[in-house]
């Protein structure tokens, strides 16, 4: 059985969606994946054949109480911890199973590179994410950590949408905001 080509367009608009996809997943691991599954379950979206699945209704299902239930941990302090320190294994986990779904028509090879790859980028927002929640933590007892995962919440919906709508602004948006953190990380150091 043959697939049929996909263009140059689809495949840009793939690879830009699975990027951004993979971005959020450095904020939350199950809604990213979630939005995924919904645009490929709409047609939104290309994947790879292998990762079809994650557009099945069971898959969807999964995720959404995965991500409910990942959302309303993350706003109780106790538990946000604990969640943190899981998602230090499931955020790159996530972010490569959307590069690697989304990384279609190309040699096998690339698709595992950028799964590395973006997992690993994932894993750096995650990093990068936790030691701000720590420094609310210690200025504030905890309390502001809620207000931090609404706005985290805010930016990996705001993200994940426009990576299934609009997949090469959504590309675009995770540079400025890397280059905003870069720009950020510089100031703080000099």
């Amino acid at each position: 059985m043959t697939l049929e080509p996909l263009s140059l367009r689809d495949l840009v608009f793939a690879a830009a969606a699975g990027t951004a996809i993979a971005a959020a997943c450095g904020l939350r691991a199950f809604l990213p994946l979630l939005a995924l599954s919904l645009g490929v379950h709409l047609g939104l979206l290309h994947v790879d054949h292998a990762g079809a699945w994650i557009g099945s209704t069971a898959a969807m299902v999964t995720l959404l109480w995965a991500t409910v239930l990942e959302l309303a941990a993350d706003k109780v302090p106790a538990l946000d911890h604990m969640l943190d320190a899981i998602a230090t294994v499931l955020r790159p986990l996530a972010a490569g199973i959307a590069g690697w779904c989304t990384f279609v028509g190309v040699h096998p090879a690339l698709g595992v590179a950028a799964a590395v790859f973006l997992g690993a980028g994932a894993m750096g927002l995650h990093v990068a994410k936790a030691k701000v929640r720590i420094g609310s933590s210690m200025l504030t007892l905890g309390t502001a950590n809620p207000m931090l995962s609404f706005v985290e919440d805010g930016l990996a919906t705001g993200l994940s949408a426009m990576a299934v709508l609009a997949p090469v602004a959504a590309l675009v948006t995770v540079g400025l905001l890397l280059w905003g953190l870069y720009r950020l990380v510089r100031r703080r150091r000099s």
